[in-house]
């Protein structure tokens, strides 16, 4: 059954910054089609356990593969089929959501349909709006937008309600 088929499997990871370990062992695997999360407290190593995930920080042990891909040995493989909408984002201020995400395509040599990725965010109506003209709650979907334009086979969101009204 291609449902239950892992698209992720994280074992014993672990990061330590000098002598404090942040990520001690974590372990789980995550199935095609799955919605999976990691909820703790503020410092519990969450963030870090994401970022070592998606090739954005080093692994110090243990390892991480996505779709068969090890992630410490593949990291640019991984960065073309992965999805990362970061806890805060920054974007280009002189430049509409349309012509961001056209940007964001280009970098994976993909042609996007920015108003087709943005009505499925509800902000079809803010295509030509720049991201500083945004409320927070806008902001955040837009981030998601950003984050679908490769057709990632894994999305990471981190913290991806903060900012958001309960009808988002």
């Amino acid at each position: 059954m291609a449902d239950s088929e892992v698209i992720l499997e994280v074992k014993d990871l672990r990061k330590k910054y000098g002598k404090k370990t942040t990520v001690k062992g974590v372990s789980f695997s995550v199935n095609k089609g799955e919605i999976f999360g990691i909820l703790g407290p503020n410092g519990a190593g969450k963030t870090t356990t994401l970022e070592m995930i998606e090739a954005l920080r080093p692994i110090d042990g243990g390892s991480a593969t996505i779709d068969g891909i090890d992630v410490s040995r593949n990291p640019q493989k991984i960065k073309q089929i992965i999805g990362v909408q970061l806890q805060s984002s920054s974007f280009f201020d002189k430049l509409t959501l349309r012509e961001l995400l056209r940007m964001f395509g280009s970098m994976y040599d993909q042609r996007v349909h920015p108003d087709k990725l943005l009505a499925e965010v509800n902000l079809r109506d803010k295509a030509k709006s720049y991201v500083d003209t945004l409320s927070g709650g806008q902001k955040q979907r837009f981030s998601v937008a950003s984050a679908l334009v490769n057709k990632p086979k894994v999305l990471f969101l981190d913290e991806p309600t903060t900012g958001l009204d309960p009808q988002a």
